[in-house]
């Protein structure tokens, strides 16, 4: 399901803890690092694809999660011609997405990477909010960041903050997080845009 413009609807997921560090996955096989994310299905509201995505991808159900906020318009990104099947080159441009930020009330236990057949990530970790884009696909780092910015204001300040929220792309370079939450290797094919 594409736009005129070639964008599929999609939605972005950013899941907090109680810390407000962030759900960051390893893409399979990959050594890349994102937020869940996917398509929205014809007939579905952006906030039924986002809990089907959550579930799919992260194992997390809705009462698992509280929705704190989600960007006011769709945020786009262009896929480079590399990433696109054939078939639809000429035709699809990129995604279109509702970014939703939520915070976790579950455990982490509560996580399963392998609730499918095709899993999207084989590792995950809790990492500050202001993640380094450095390890996110080129593509998609504008809306990243755009995404995080606009969600930001829907933080609480935690105690002790500093202050460095605004400001530099990179703000954390130190990919060594505090948490655990790594799950063992599971063999997939990779996804590609479509």
């Amino acid at each position: 399901m594409l736009d005129r413009e070639g964008f599929r609807p999609n939605v972005g997921i950013i899941l907090l803890n109680a810390n407000n560090e962030v759900w960051w996955g390893k893409r399979v096989r990959e050594h890349s690092w994102q937020f869940p994310q996917g398509g929205i299905k014809f007939g579905e509201t952006p906030e039924q694809a986002m809990f089907r995505e959550l579930e799919e991808e992260v194992g997390l159900k809705a009462e698992h999660v509280k929705i704190i906020g989600r960007t006011r318009d769709w945020l786009r990104y262009e896929v480079p011609d590399r990433f696109i099947k054939r078939e639809v080159r000429g035709h699809y441009r990129g995604q279109k997405q509702i970014w939703f930020l939520l915070r976790m009330v579950g455990r982490d236990c509560d996580i399963n990477l392998r609730g499918t057949d095709h899993p999207e990530f084989d590792a995950w970790r809790w990492h500050d909010y202001w993640v380094p884009l450095d390890v996110v696909i080129e593509f998609k780092r504008d809306v990243y960041q755009k995404a995080l910015q606009e969600l930001s204001r829907f933080l609480s300040r935690p105690a002790g903050g500093n202050g460095q929220r605004n400001g530099a792309r990179y703000l954390r370079q130190n990919h060594g997080t505090r948490s655990a939450g790594n799950a063992q290797p599971v063999a997939a094919k990779p996804k590609t845009e479509s």
